[in-house]
């Protein structure tokens, strides 16, 4: 029963009420109410035996919510041990760094929301916890806020290690004079200020189809901001290494290819991840009512699984490469258990 409910608050409500609104059938409402009124009732409301033989035909992949909640919390704890062994090592802090921790915060949103959102869903489908529906509301609003600000500042932060990588390879030698710790927090601060400010106004405007546009725009423009700035690092990476071929077979031809490779793998992983979320949001402004996309929107629990796995692989390809960072994160891991024993 609790894996029939539909996971997520993410733009759910957003994307509810701009469908009402525009008299369309939302893909979501019929799930969540399934569980809740264990009736089954036709999707939709307007759709019509068409729209109801189309969900029919649909395959609908069930997740379970004890996956969601083991996931959230796996997540947590990493991201936690990374923001821990920054804050620890001396050597770690640095503007790199810096963003690094903001992009484990991120991370972090996005788990801490999962988890609570979990644990309130399974005692609930128990029968465990009865609490009044307009706090049920209150609570859905803050996880509202939490993920909204996990998107836009991880997009943000994604595109602000890319810039600096860009100006650790292209300009050096004054890397420290462009990229000082004064400007590193500012633009930190700025960060998790528009995130929360910007999130805050998708919430009170949720009826407003310009909220789903403005995280589509965003999207796509920090995608192709970060495309072109790993394309151009990677062709430089390839030049300098058929440059050095000549005089070395060495090392440094295999680094500079490694770190090419790197970046084309954090911008591969970032579209997986959230690129079926972003069309889902572009298919329910575009087609909500056609039989394809209503089958695809009644994966979205997927999606989210997909988004949390995000939080999963990023600590692993942002900070366990790091030397530096592996060693810290070992020293507490082997700390904790030792105390723990």
């Amino acid at each position: 029963m609790g894996s029939n409910r539909s996971h997520g608050t993410l733009l759910m409500h957003h994307m509810e009420a701009v469908s009402a609104a525009a008299g369309l059938p939302f893909p979501f409402s019929e799930e969540r109410n399934l569980t809740a009124n264990g009736t089954d009732a036709e999707p939709g409301g307007g759709g019509g035996g068409a729209a109801a033989a189309a969900a029919g035909s649909c395959v609908q992949i069930r997740i379970p919510q004890e996956l969601f909640l083991t996931l959230g919390l796996i997540s947590l704890v990493e991201n936690i041990l990374v923001v821990l062994a920054i804050c620890k090592n001396r050597n770690l802090h640095s503007p790199m760094y810096y963003f690094i921790c903001c992009l484990a915060v991120s991370d972090m949103l996005v788990s801490v929301s999962n988890v609570v959102e979990t644990v309130f869903m399974l005692l609930n489908d128990n029968g465990l916890l009865d609490v009044h529906p307009a706090m049920l509301r209150h609570l859905d609003n803050v996880i509202d806020v939490m993920i909204c600000s996990s998107v836009v500042s991880s997009l943000s932060f994604l595109c602000t290690i890319a810039a600096d990588r860009y100006i650790t390879i292209f300009y050096a030698l004054r890397y420290h004079s462009i990229m000082t710790t004064q400007r590193a927090v500012a633009i930190m601060a700025l960060v998790w200020l528009a995130s929360v400010a910007s999130s805050t106004l998708f919430i009170v405007y949720h009826t407003d189809n310009a909220v789903i546009v403005c995280l589509v725009a965003f999207f796509c423009v920090a995608l192709v901001f970060t495309a072109a700035l790993y394309l151009h690092m990677f062709i430089l990476a390839y030049l300098h290494s058929r440059r050095i071929v000549a005089f070395h077979k060495s090392r440094r031809q295999a680094t500079s290819m490694k770190g090419a490779i790197t970046l084309t793998i954090l911008l591969g992983v970032f579209v997986l991840c959230w690129g079926p979320f972003f069309l889902h949001l572009i298919l329910i402004l575009t087609c909500p009512t056609r039989p394809f996309c209503n089958c695809f929107f009644r994966n979205f629990n997927l999606f989210l699984i997909l988004i949390i796995c995000n939080s999963l692989i990023d600590p692993l390809i942002y900070a366990y490469r790091s030397q530096e960072l592996r060693k810290t994160l070992k020293e507490l891991v082997l700390c904790s258990w030792y105390f723990g024993v």
